[in-house]
């Protein structure tokens, strides 16, 4: 059974190497590269390698080297159709037949390349020639050398309606043949057929191998009606599955560890002539989902490099709105912006290569420009902020991977957190409203916003690490040592305030009935995620008992407390249920019956939220009488004192509770 090489080179764009070897293979990730035990030779020492880039494996103990479908042919002992149909499926794609027709036309396509070369070199002869002085000089002009000219194959377009079409002509190329590579208009209404482009400086577009496939053009009259052309829709060039530069930029971009992705042709050709190899662009569209892909098989991290101007500013919002459904772990975009004004070959031409590195290097990741997007609006009244907080709530709620979402939902959450909290810096607007400033510092643009975020003032958990390997640390002492968990703790000394106390007490029974009591994770797992921590550590934990949660087939016989005394988190653990034990909040035990646990953590979660609430009562009238001490802040910070401290001396009590777990009194909620 034969395929279409087309049909072939769709699958390996669209399933990586490292998909396929993973599943009979344990592979780690080394460089850019993925390194193993070899499945043909029984080693002890990894020689085995995949490279998602170059589309292959290579094993250097057996010298086996081939793509996806031979390592299933090899490996598996599948049949080279079965293995097309297994990675097909895996790709989504159905698998055509190859019919004669079918044949024909792909022997008509593959001569098409040889068509599309022989154009590309016409063009590049007309612009050294004297037809193409004017195309020349205004190439020199932009500041490109003839070994970048050169490099990327740049050629002219004459202006006559005939002159490729005359040469392709004597090269044996039939008129059908040009019309079917996009080089001619036809049609109907059109009596003789005419060059495509004309007066137009042209860049040559290459597919992945290198092969050119398309073109650009450039025109050099200003009466032009498009200033840029690009092919038509060809058997060779879809547009949105194509990004300019590809091929040149894929060893560069693996040598280096990421991609630029710039706006247009001459824009990457500037970053390249600039030392920035790495350079790819779509053709003058919106950034596909194609297009997304085929950046993560250079770099899992590529960096959009975007216009200071509005255009750049709504790519870069479409460009976010296409890739969160697609995000992975590990797989996600930055976002850089340029200065007002500017573009890569104005910034580099009037500051030098070590501006653009600056812009490059000050790249944000995705999270904060959906923040960034969704914060420029008015965020001043209360229906303000909570359309704010929905429109974040459903962008977010388009991610794909559940584990990418959640963390995503942590992040905002904590943004929302510290943009909300009152605090000193908070100014009093007109009419008397408090404007908060928020982390990001003016909400009210995207220049501001960006500005904040290059500036100094990033929220302190996303501040960037500096280089090198992270300590060893024992998790479970650095669990127990820190500040927060020792103001939390119960301790008979004399100091703190029992608001804290019990603060710690009922974090330290709700986390301790998750753990043992696992159905709880799943049956309230959006309560889990948007439950408030104050205490990184305990946060902490909050999550890892999540992602346990997470990966279990069945939440039935998992044992969360042995996996987490695993990963070193013993101490800790005893230090729970130490504190639950003396609360007297037996309903956390794992010998209480599960109906009382799912009471008692209910009740414990509400009990911390109205806490919080509260708590925040209070630090906002301590703010208040610390700005203006008049009588009436100092009633309102007794009375956030009040009922705090009345809130923290009442427990809950709930009629029948404990009777599951053989419990015959009514017992505390606490």
């Amino acid at each position: 059974m034969r395929f279409l090489p087309s049909f072939l080179d769709e699958i390996r764009a669209r399933v990586p190497v490292s998909e396929v070897v993973g599943r009979r293979v344990k592979l780690q990730r080394k460089g850019r590269e993925f390194v193993g035990l070899s499945p043909f030779t029984n080693e002890k020492t990894p020689s085995f390698t995949v490279n998602d880039q170059k589309q292959f494996y290579h094993c250097f103990s057996s010298g086996q080297h081939g793509d996806i479908f031979k390592f299933l042919t090899e490996v598996e002992g599948l049949t080279f159709p079965e293995a097309v149909e297994r990675l097909a499926d895996d790709a989504g794609l159905d698998v055509p037949k190859m019919t004669p027709a079918d044949a024909v036309k792909e022997k008509k396509r593959a001569s098409l390349f040889d068509v599309m070369e022989a154009a590309a070199a016409w063009y590049q002869d007309q612009l050294q020639a004297s037809v193409g002085s004017d195309a020349l000089r205004y190439l020199q002009g932009r500041g490109l050398s003839r070994d970048i000219i050169s490099a990327f194959k740049l050629g002219y377009a004459p202006r006559g309606r005939h002159g490729l079409k005359a040469h392709l002509a004597a090269a044996g190329v039939s008129q059908e043949q040009m019309a079917e590579a996009g080089l001619l208009v036809t049609g109907d209404d059109i009596a003789v057929s005419f060059d495509r482009f004309r007066d137009r400086v042209m860049f040559p577009i290459p597919d992945a191998r290198g092969r050119v496939i398309a073109f650009g053009g450039r025109a050099l009259s200003a009466e032009a009606q498009a200033k840029y052309l690009n092919s038509p829709e060809t058997p060779l060039f879809h547009k949105g599955h194509v990004l300019y530069n590809y091929a040149s930029a894929r060893k560069s971009a693996h040598d280096i560890g990421t991609v630029i992705v710039a706006e247009g042709y001459m824009d990457v050709i500037a970053l390249s002539a600039a030392g920035f190899a790495n350079a790819v662009a779509p053709l003058g569209t919106a950034l596909t989902e194609r297009q997304v892909h085929l950046l993560w098989r250079l770099s899992p991290n590529p960096v959009l490099c975007f216009d200071g101007d509005k255009a750049g500013v709504r790519a870069a919002e479409r460009a976010l709105d296409v890739t969160l459904p697609m995000l992975a772990p590990g797989r996600s975009l930055n976002f850089a912006f340029l200065p007002q004004g500017q573009d890569p070959d104005d910034l580099i031409r009037a500051e030098g290569r070590q501006a653009m590195a600056a812009v490059i290097s000050a790249a944000r990741p995705l999270v904060d420009v959906l923040w960034a997007r969704e914060a420029a609006r008015p965020l001043e009244t209360p229906e303000q902020r909570a359309a704010f907080e929905v429109d974040l709530g459903k962008a977010i709620a388009t991610i794909g991977d559940e584990g990418v979402k959640h963390h995503y939902r942590q992040a905002i959450r904590d943004r929302l957190r510290d943009l909300w909290r009152p605090r000193p810096s908070m100014k009093t607007g007109a009419g008397g409203k408090a404007i908060s400033r928020g982390p990001w510092g003016s909400v009210q643009d995207w220049t501001s916003l960006r500005r904040a975020h290059l500036g100094d003032v990033t929220p302190r958990q996303y501040t960037r690490k500096p280089p090198g390997p992270e300590p060893a640390t024992d998790p479970s002492a650095d669990f127990v040592q820190s500040q927060n968990w020792q103001h939390q703790k119960l301790a008979d000394d004399g100091k703190g305030g029992r608001a804290p106390q019990l603060e710690g007490r009922r974090i330290a029974t709700i986390l301790l009935a998750l753990i043992n009591h696992p159905r709880l994770v799943e049956i309230h797992a959006e309560e889990l995620s948007d439950l408030e921590i104050e205490s990184a550590e305990l946060d902490r934990l909050r999550r890892q008992i999540i992602d346990i949660a997470a990966l279990a087939a069945t939440l039935e016989d998992v044992a969360i407390d042995t996996q987490l005394r695993e990963q070193g988190f013993g101490s800790a653990l005893d230090r729970l249920a130490d504190m639950a034990a003396r609360g007297g909040d037996w309903f956390a035990a794992a010998d209480a019956a599960f109906e009382d646990a799912e009471i008692g953590w209910r009740q414990a979660v509400a009990r911390q939220k109205r806490a919080m609430t509260l708590t925040a009562e209070l630090a906002a009238a301590e703010l208040a009488l610390g700005d203006d001490m008049t009588d009436l802040n100092f009633e309102r910070l007794k009375d956030a004192q009040g009922a705090l401290e009345s809130f923290e001396g009442n427990e809950a009590r709930i009629d029948g509770f404990g009777l599951s777990s053989g419990r015959g009194k009514r017992q505390s909620g606490g």
